[in-house]
């Protein structure tokens, strides 16, 4: 996947301005694909040269004028060809990992330090999908133009779980070793 198309899945929601686009990017698809600010506004330009946005300037008395991208029919063709490409199996790229294989060589104090760290990463994790599940999905029912999104989060909450039963699994075992 392409950042441009986590962009435009963003877009779909609603129009929004580069700004309210990476705060929104930042609380939603950012939970499975990282970009930065920057590089969502350099995005933002590429999309707008190829037609699949359009950015309508609005006057802000006060402060400098914004411009609100909104998704065109030409972006939301290319949302569609893209969604019928084959999806690629993630490739895992995690340093802890990589130091479980030299586990004999390898200072275990510091490697039980960093699975703590880890399982209060995922915990928190965990409790801010809870948040948006009983905020935005009360009852987990969704709409259907929704249900996407719920399914999404789903997967999210059955990730972190998986890595915090992980880390305490290993946490337990260190102890011993």
């Amino acid at each position: 996947m392409a950042l441009s198309h986590a962009i435009l899945v963003c877009l779909t929601e609603r129009p929004m301005s580069g700004y309210d686009l990476a705060k929104f990017f930042d609380t939603s698809i950012a939970f499975f694909w990282k970009a930065t600010h920057p590089q969502i506004y350099r995005e933002l330009k590429k999309l707008g040269e190829k037609g699949y946005v359009t950015a309508a300037e609005e006057i802000q008395s006060g402060k400098p004028n914004r411009f609100v991208y909104s998704i065109t029919d030409a972006g939301l063709e290319a949302l569609k060809a893209w969604s019928r490409e084959p999806v690629a199996l993630p490739l895992i790229k995690d340093d802890l990992l990589v130091r479980l294989q030299a586990i004999e060589h390898i200072d275990k104090k510091a490697l039980r330090e960093q699975i703590r760290v880890r399982l209060k990463a995922h915990r928190e994790q965990l409790d801010q999908y809870h948040h948006i599940r009983d905020v935005r999905f009360a009852g987990g029912a969704a709409v259907p133009e929704d249900l996407g999104k719920l399914m999404g989060l789903e997967l999210g909450m059955q990730y972190e779980k998986g890595w915090i039963a992980w880390c305490e699994s290993v946490l337990k075992r260190l102890e011993s070793a």
